[in-house]
C-alpha cells in the first residue's frame, strides 16, 4: 500500500509543485530551446519531437537515479528483520512526506540545502552537458536531457532522498518516474507554450495547495503506521 501512497504522493508533487523549479529549469529549457535553432523551432513537429526527447531523457533520469537510491535504502536496512524494516522504511517515507509537504508549502525551507550537496555532483556532470551541445538530433536531445536530470533542484533532490523509503530499486526508480511524469505538463508548457507556463507558474494558490496535499499524505501514512 505505500508504494501506491509514495507514488500517487511524488506525481502530485511532481503536478502542483512543478512551478517551483519554473525559475531553475525555464532558463534551461529556454536555452535548449532556442538551441534549437529558427528553422526547427519553427516547425511545431520538430518543436514537439525535440521537447518530447528532452523530457523523455530526464524521466530517464529520475527514474535510474530513483533505483539507485531505492537499492541503497534497500540495502540499508537488509541486515534488521524484514518487519521491522518494513515499517521503518514507511516511517521514514511518512515523515519525509510531512517535511516535503511544508517545503512544497513555503513553511520550511530545510530541504533547500540539498542543492549544495548535489552542486558537487554537478561539477562533473556539467562539462558532458556542454560537450552535448549544440542539439543537432533527438537521441543527443535525450542524452542532454538525461544530464539535466542530475542538476542541483531542492525538490529533485528531495524526491530522491525521499526515494531511499521506497523499499528497493524498482520501487524507487517508478516512485521518481511518477514525480517525473507529473511534472512534464510544466516542463512541456515551458518548452512549447512558454507564455501559458509563466502564467501558471504566477499561481500563488498552487504551492500551498501542493503542501498541504503532500502532509496529507504523510498524515495518513503516520496514521496507518501507529494503527497497524
Amino acid at each position: 500500500m505505500l508504494g501506491l501512497e509514495q507514488w500517487a504522493a511524488a506525481f502530485a508533487v511532481g503536478l502542483l509543485g512543478g512551478v517551483h523549479c519554473l525559475g531553475m529549469c525555464g532558463g534551461i529549457v529556454g536555452t535548449l530551446t532556442l538551441g534549437l535553432g529558427p528553422r526547427t523551432r519553427g516547425r511545431l513537429g520538430s518543436l514537439v519531437s525535440y521537447q518530447l526527447a528532452y523530457n523523455l531523457g530526464r524521466l530517464v533520469g529520475y527514474a535510474v537515479a530513483g533505483a539507485l537510491m531505492g537499492g541503497l535504502g534497500r540495502l540499508a536496512v537488509a541486515a534488521v528483520p524484514l518487519e521491522f524494516a518494513q515499517r521503518l522504511l514507511y516511517g521514514f517515507a511518512a515523515l519525509f512526506m510531512l517535511l516535503l509537504g511544508l517545503y512544497l508549502g513555503g513553511w520550511w525551507r530545510g530541504l533547500a540545502r540539498l542543492e549544495q550537496w548535489g552542486t558537487r555532483l554537478w561539477k562533473h556532470l556539467e562539462p558532458l552537458a556542454r560537450r552535448l551541445l549544440p542539439i543537432r538530433s533527438p537521441l543527443q536531445a535525450g542524452a542532454v536531457g538525461f544530464v539535466w536530470a542530475w542538476i542541483p533542484c531542492g525538490l529533485v533532490y528531495s524526491m530522491l532522498l525521499w526515494s531511499l523509503s521506497a523499499g528497493g530499486a524498482l520501487p524507487g526508480a517508478l516512485q521518481m518516474l511518477a514525480f517525473g511524469l507529473g511534472t512534464l505538463p510544466t516542463l512541456l508548457g515551458l518548452g512549447l507554450l512558454a507564455g501559458a507556463a509563466a502564467r501558471l507558474g504566477e499561481q500563488a494558490w498552487l504551492p500551498p495547495l501542493a503542501g498541504v496535499l503532500v502532509l496529507g499524505f504523510g498524515a495518513h501514512a503516520l496514521w496507518q503506521l501507529f494503527a497497524a
